[in-house]
């Protein structure tokens, strides 16, 4: 199919901002889930915003109208189980240790690729921002149970996929066409994981507060984190994310009253400084072309489109 066009406008600037906004509704998205995770339990809730967020997208973007090869199919397809993963991963993890190490831990995934991919200061304000997670998170004071770390590691794993493969079906795939595809994907594997056992505790209420909560987290956030891996390096996205801790932290304290420790306080400090270096370092270089080795272009119906 044809490459999206990079904006002229592709500034580490813009696609940061998209970055913040992601993270803020993030954040968003998961206060908001608190009072219905007493009901369907945080895998429920989970499950429940994948299903929502699988149908918004498909009704969006319809993705029956767009054409993939079988390349970028396979793309979205692993898109999605890695936001499935990613998702999941962490919900388990939280319901054996606590939420500040399951942070820490997960957060190693944007990290390693920040730091892997990093060139010059950018693996400089990885490094930074792995201090400032580790500052807020302070994972050390914490019992961790082994069950609990494997789960927040693959959680890692899955999340330093989803930032590399997400850059790729954005550059690939026009619009948010690639989360038409991936979220789908994600629903059913969440569905075969958690389903059977949630789907019997739904009605209408719960449906009309899921859809809600679906576009908190994740159709807005991951139509943004798309977007903005348009614009910045997965080692700049990286880093950023090391932000949503200290989001976090000052929506606890403006809205739970909750009061940081001074080593959050260091840490906030320590991420916010990543996070300016990240956004200064962080400008994409004008996209290649991503190989299409298997030949026409497929729409959904199965018809071919043969480059001219």
């Amino acid at each position: 199919m044809s490459q999206a066009p990079v904006p002229a406008a592709n500034s580490a600037s813009i696609g940061s901002m998209m970055a913040f906004a992601a993270m803020g509704c993030v954040q968003l998205g998961l206060a908001a889930s608190i009072g219905l995770a007493g009901s369907l339990g945080s895998e429920g809730v989970a499950w429940l915003r994948l299903a929502w967020a699988a149908v918004i997208l498909v009704a969006f973007a319809r993705p029956w109208k767009l054409k993939f090869t079988r390349f970028t199919l396979g793309i979205c397809a692993l898109l999605g189980l890695a936001t499935a993963g990613m998702t999941l991963g962490f919900m388990k993890a939280v319901e054996t240790i606590d939420l500040g190490t399951a942070s820490a831990l997960e957060f190693m995934g944007p990290l390693a690729v920040a730091i892997i991919q990093g060139r010059g200061a950018g693996r400089w304000w990885a490094l930074v921002a792995a201090a400032g997670v580790l500052g807020l998170t302070e994972p050390w004071n914490a019992a961790a149970d082994l069950r609990g770390v494997l789960f927040a590691l693959g959680g890692a794993v899955c999340w330093a996929v989803y930032v590399l493969l997400t850059q790729r079906a954005g550059d690939a795939i026009d619009g948010i066409g690639a989360l038409a595809i991936s979220m789908p994907v994600a629903a059913l594997a969440a569905t075969l994981v958690v389903g059977p056992g949630v789907i019997g505790r739904m009605d209408v209420q719960v449906l009309a507060i899921g859809f809600a909560l679906a576009l908190l987290l994740p159709v807005i956030p991951f139509s943004l984190e798309l977007l903005a891996l348009r614009r910045l390096t997965t080692a700049a996205f990286g880093t950023l994310m090391c932000l949503e801790p200290a989001i976090a932290m000052i929506v606890g304290l403006l809205i739970l009253h909750q009061i940081p420790r001074p080593a959050a306080v260091v840490g906030i400090v320590l991420v916010i400084i990543a996070g300016i270096g990240a956004t200064r370092t962080g400008r994409r270089e004008p996209i290649k072309p991503l190989p299409t080795a298997d030949g026409p272009e497929l729409s959904l119906d199965g018809t071919a489109e043969i480059r001219g």
